[in-house]
């Protein structure tokens, strides 16, 4: 089993849509992350009716923080079909402020074909790199 494999069964793990209350939808999206010190921290999406939910990559990475950890190697995300997505926007940004590193974060982006992405190509000249100066 490679780690992609690992990661995606993780998330899948995890992975269970369903209703929490007349307001709140979860787990219809699942993410496995692996940190640089090699542990993996989990997530699902919480979908509210105000809009303060959460994703689940920021969910996992709140786990990861939660334990200790901030550097992220590499994530997958499961959408509701089981195939992988791509963070959204917010996730991207939140990914580039955990550390000077975290460009290198590396994506799945088709589990068949074990195709990634690095996140500074999903959010290329980003605002805050000088910042890490």
């Amino acid at each position: 089993m490679d780690i992609w494999e690992k990661l995606y069964h993780e998330a899948h793990r995890v992975q269970n849509a369903r209703v929490i209350s007349p307001f709140i939808e979860a787990g219809g999206v699942a993410a496995a992350l692996l940190t640089k010190a090699g542990n993996i921290y989990v997530g699902v999406c919480i979908d509210t009716a105000s809009t303060l939910g959460m994703c689940a990559e920021r969910n996992a990475i709140a786990n990861m923080i939660t334990n200790g950890e901030h550097e992220i190697d590499k994530l997958v995300a499961i959408v509701e079909d089981g195939s992988v997505g791509s963070p959204c926007g917010a996730c991207r940004e939140y990914m580039m402020q955990l550390s000077k590193n975290s460009g290198e974060i590396e994506i799945l982006t088709d589990y068949v074909n074990r195709k990634t992405i690095r996140l500074k190509e999903l959010i290329p000249d980003w605002w805050g790199t000088s910042q890490y100066n």
